[in-house]
């Protein structure tokens, strides 16, 4: 591999590309970054195959070295790439924090006042706020004269007025 020859990266990926594989796997636990990690390195022992010294240990441990490095630094970088999201993420301010409390309360204090309406009057609101329809669609969808729903709905109103008042 060091003279650059092709046949010699095939032959070294033949004897340890399934262990390479399952040493990748074994850090990485996604099998599409195994990959990846193990191509990086098989890659990178054909670039620097001449910087292999068989002094140090065998090309069997300089190769499992190169894929757990790239193994380790893949990680490394998913963590780093999941901090970014976190530390992206809008932080609710506590003025926000208490302006969604005070709606909900809010919220919660119509919807108590609503019940407390008349059936009719209620319906009324309710599909005209929201439901979104306007008087004439609710006199036509209730069957009811357009003044009888303008007379509900003033009167829901007054009446809710009063009960949000107290």
């Amino acid at each position: 591999m060091s003279r650059g020859v092709e046949p010699a990266l095939a032959e070294l990926y033949d004897r340890f590309g399934r262990i390479a594989y399952g040493l990748a796997l074994r850090v990485l636990r996604d099998q599409a970054l195994a990959e990846d990690a193990v191509q990086d390195a098989f890659l990178g022992a054909w670039r620097t195959a001449a910087a292999y010294d068989p002094g140090r240990g065998s090309a069997s441990t300089w190769l499992m070295t190169l894929v757990h490095r790239r193994a380790v630094d893949l990680v490394r970088r998913e963590d780093r790439r999941r901090a970014d999201q976190l530390d992206d993420a809008p932080i609710a301010s506590p003025e926000a924090t208490d302006e969604q409390a005070e709606v909900r309360e809010e919220r919660r204090r119509v919807q108590a006042a609503l019940a407390r309406l008349p059936a009719d009057q209620r319906e009324a609101l309710e599909l005209a706020y929201y439901g979104g329809l306007t008087q004439s669609e609710l006199a036509e969808r209730l069957g009811v004269p357009l003044g009888t729903i303008k007379s509900r709905m003033f009167a829901g109103l007054a009446k809710l007025r009063d009960l949000l008042a107290e």
